[in-house]
């Protein structure tokens, strides 16, 4: 019998190079990968939490895991409904609701979640960061200050009650295109509709995946890649011009650069330097060039955020095919109330908790005289949401030391300024000649 490493590894391979998985069912009588997911969850807070029956990780044995593979032997595995309760949302008085599954549920969803991960997980898109391995609100909010420079208009996107409106039949008929297996089908369809119990009355579940579920958001990203394929296929191939150039310069820009360099030339300094103060009042290429246009996107979880280089109405067209994919492919519904389109520069939209925008400092120069950071992504928190991740760490210092004004360039890792900061303190302290030169 095979390792859960070996299994995982060979269906991991399978994903990158797109063949389709057939026969993953019979992977679930392996007692390895039950193993494997025991030692993943059974340190969870939520493991001695009781569902609709009273079974925990408590009295856990091997036995447990024969039971569940002789049921799914023969097919015969019922899930339990999940016992529904309510907690706060963050920064909200709603109320979300959470599903608490028994404690063999909760098994063998991890089984399920591991050999889903393993499969789709090559194939996922790099703009997808919520509920992956090794990505998360630090690898998101680094690509944007990465990649996203110069953005004029920013949408913001949220579907409505996502994981409660995912259609069964759409869902099923995405993981149909590259699972070939009616049985393990059947049982994730028998998972969506297994219920829930809320003060003890059962009801009914036509969509949605029941937040709490451990396959729940690998479920649910398999569903938004649809989203995120959209995105980078079609709507980046409609607008995105001027693929591998620069914008044209800007008419007004290089007349005065011409100015000034005649007269540098003549030896007129001071008229020289008046006409570099008056290019500096003006952007050196041209921002509404019609031969360039870019587009860049990012998606946690169901929240995502475009940034645009473009007129407005272009931006408001991509909403507007956004819209209708969701509704018309996905059969979700655009939150109308958290879907905004403010722009880069004089507005800031709101993702990850964090406020993000464009600086524009034109009197901000680097030590060669240049504008240092216009068209730099930058970032603050949003006005009470101080609890929300510590994605990266706000420069107060930094703010401080320019009069005071939180200035949002700075989007620095903070890796590199903790870095720089302990060095500093190294350099400060007085060694004794034996410390010096030790190690030569």
């Amino acid at each position: 019998m095979r390792s859960a490493e070996q299994v995982l590894g060979i269906i991991q391979e399978r994903g990158k190079r797109g063949l389709p998985l057939e026969d993953v069912y019979r992977q679930l009588y392996n007692p390895n990968l039950y193993l494997k997911a025991y030692g993943k969850i059974y340190r969870n807070a939520g493991a001695m939490t009781k569902g609709a029956t009273t079974e925990t990780v408590d009295g856990m044995a091997l036995s447990k895991i024969k039971a569940i593979i002789d049921a799914l032997r023969f097919e015969r595995y019922d899930w339990t409904p999940v016992r529904r309760i309510y907690i706060e949302k963050p920064h909200s008085t709603k109320l979300r609701p959470l599903g608490l599954p028994s404690w063999s549920d909760k098994l063998l969803q991890e089984v399920m979640r591991s050999l889903l991960e393993a499969y789709y997980e090559p194939q996922f898109s790099r703009s997808s960061h919520g509920f992956r391995p090794q990505r998360g609100c630090h690898t998101a909010l680094s690509d944007i200050y990465d990649r996203w420079t110069g953005t004029t208009w920013f949408i913001e996107g949220d579907s409505a009650q996502c994981f409660d409106s995912l259609d069964h039949q759409v869902l099923l008929s995405i993981l149909q295109e590259k699972l070939h297996d009616g049985r393990f089908l059947r049982l994730i369809e028998t998972l969506l509709q297994a219920g829930y119990l809320e003060d003890w009355r059962y009801h009914a579940t036509l969509s949605g995946c029941p937040q709490g579920s451990i396959v729940s958001p690998v479920l649910a990203n398999i569903y938004l890649d649809k989203l995120d394929t959209f995105v980078e296929t079609d709507l980046f191939a409609a607008y995105t011009r001027g693929r591998g150039h620069r914008r044209r310069s800007n008419p007004a820009y290089a007349s005065l650069q011409a100015r000034a360099r005649r007269f540098r030339r003549a030896g007129q300094w001071r008229q020289a330097q008046q006409h570099r103060r008056q290019m500096q009042q003006l952007p050196s290429l041209d921002p509404t060039d019609p031969g360039y246009r870019r587009m860049h996107y990012l998606r946690y979880a169901d929240d995502w955020l475009i940034g645009f280089i473009g007129p407005r109405s272009e931006a408001e067209e991509i909403k507007q095919r956004l819209k209708e994919f969701l509704r018309d492919t996905l059969k979700l519904t655009l939150s109308e109330t958290k879907t905004r389109l403010p722009h880069a520069r004089s507005e800031r939209a709101q993702f990850l908790g964090y406020e993000i925008a464009v600086e524009q400092a034109d009197h901000k120069h680097d030590r060669r005289g240049h504008r240092s950071i216009n068209g730099q992504i930058g970032r603050e928190t949003c006005p009470n949401r101080s609890s929300e991740p510590n994605v990266i760490p706000t420069s107060n210092e930094a703010s401080r030391s320019t009069g005071g004004n939180v200035s949002m360039t700075r989007f620095i890792p903070s890796l590199l300024s903790s870095s720089r900061n302990i060095a500093a303190w190294w350099s400060t302290i007085s060694w004794p000649s034996t410390v010096r030169n030790s190690g030569g």
